[in-house]
């Protein structure tokens, strides 16, 4: 894809930033062979009679690879999306590959063996959590409802663009396992290492908290349903379910965490590698974060801009995209054809931006990279119109293809002079 030198310079510096989000490159940082040494906080190994792990999210096996090289696992749980071959081999753990970003069969099935075991440990254990973006879909317990209606609710968040927060309160008030329920009952000793796929590395966000507490509750989740109209869309099932327990306090998701959670990365890792990488080749660098819708986020990257050459500005986040059309692709390959439609008469630059899990939207391309070539304007907003950022960075071969990366750190992206 480095079909010219600036091209060139942006693939490395997004490389720097995937190296960056690399599990076996994060874990090493608070780990040893006797200890786990986090925050100020150092956690004795040895006063254990057996370690166990359990992992969940996108990063599961790497997270488990990395942890597994260095302490002695007597054995454990990885549950990975579809897909996305493991990164382990061995008897020890036992390995699901459930369905992402709609829970599938496998996932209710992976969440009960999850469940089992957490609750079969001795008092002079300790289970090690790792858990990842993704986890939310890749374990699911229906509580007093269907699968499908899990599914149907689930399509419907996606497509109405709520923010993972929001999709997240609905998740774990329709489950018996996210929201801290997983280690309610819990006997023996856990901790709990997280790699942050949300803004603000909020803890009960990701992978829905289920390892956390939750601080929302059932009278939230009918709020957001309202908030976006979807109720006449939404299952008669779920919303009985939600109605009725909105006056059960024995019901509402725990409040206070069982054990301790710690972030052991966020995006800001990746763009501080990014940083590094471009302040090597000689750029001038800055750095923003993005948040939010889409047609909100395009404006402020085109402020940040500078008209200098040589410079780079480097952005991460994950923006949140309605989708439109029934096109291919997702938010990243979306966000630069808008960024190209945007700088048709500006000076060359070159624009990328990926997610770092390696999959964007409903596409197999991880994002896209492009220089600010003149495109017909009507072209560009029929592709847009139509969701189909995909198919449209196909025809000009600006498709980033990694495949699966066994991590999740966001997306990472930028614009280079």
């Amino acid at each position: 894809m480095a079909t010219t030198e600036k091209k060139k310079d942006c693939l490395e510096i997004l490389e720097a930033g995937l190296r960056a989000a690399d599990p076996k490159n994060i874990i090493t940082k608070y780990v040893t062979p006797n200890e786990i040494k986090i925050k100020g906080k150092v956690i004795n190994i040895e006063k254990y009679s057996n370690i166990y792990s359990v992992a969940f999210g996108k990063a599961g096996d790497s997270m488990t690879r990395a942890l597994n090289a260095i302490m002695p696992i007597k054995s454990g749980i990885i549950v990975i999306p579809k897909g996305s071959k493991a990164k382990i081999k061995g008897k020890k753990f036992q390995i699901f590959n459930s369905r992402h970003p709609q829970p599938d069969k496998t996932s209710v099935k992976a969440a009960k063996e999850v469940m089992k075991f957490v609750q079969n440990k001795r008092s002079d254990e300790l289970i090690i959590f790792l858990v990842s973006g993704g986890g939310s879909s890749l374990l699911a317990m229906p509580d007093e409802i269907t699968l499908d209606d899990k599914i149907h609710v689930t399509n419907l968040l996606l497509k109405a663009g709520v923010t993972i927060q929001e999709f997240n309160c609905i998740r774990k008030h329709l489950s018996k396992i996210k929201g801290g329920k997983l280690i309610e009952n819990m006997k023996c000793h856990g901790i709990s290492l997280v790699m942050s796929d949300v803004e603000g590395d909020d803890l009960s966000s990701i992978a829905s908290g289920t390892t956390y507490m939750d601080d929302t509750t059932y009278e939230d989740a009918l709020e957001i349903i309202d908030k976006y109209k979807i109720r006449w869309k939404i299952p008669t099932e779920v919303l009985q379910i939600l109605e009725k327990r909105l006056n059960e306090k024995r019901c509402e998701t725990p409040k206070k965490a069982q054990i301790e959670n710690y972030i052991i990365a966020n995006n800001n890792d990746c763009l501080q590698a990014m940083q590094k990488k471009a302040d090597e080749i000689g750029y001038k660098v800055s750095i923003m974060q993005i948040f939010g819708d889409i047609k909100e986020v395009v404006p402020k990257i085109l402020e940040n801009i500078s008209d200098e050459q040589n410079t780079c500005l480097i952005f991460g986040g994950e923006p949140t995209v309605k989708v439109l059309g029934k096109g291919m692709g997702g938010r990243n390959q979306e966000l630069v054809l808008r960024l190209l439609k945007n700088t048709q008469k500006a000076k060359k630059i070159v624009i990328a931006s990926m997610g770092t899990d390696g999959i964007d939207g409903n596409s197999i391309f991880a994002g896209a990279i492009t220089e600010n070539i003149k495109v017909d304007l009507d072209v560009m907003k029929e592709f847009l119109k139509n969701s189909d950022s995909g198919r449209f960075f196909q025809k000009q071969k600006g498709n980033i293809i990694t495949n699966f990366t066994h991590t999740n750190l966001m997306d990472i992206g930028m614009i280079l002079r």
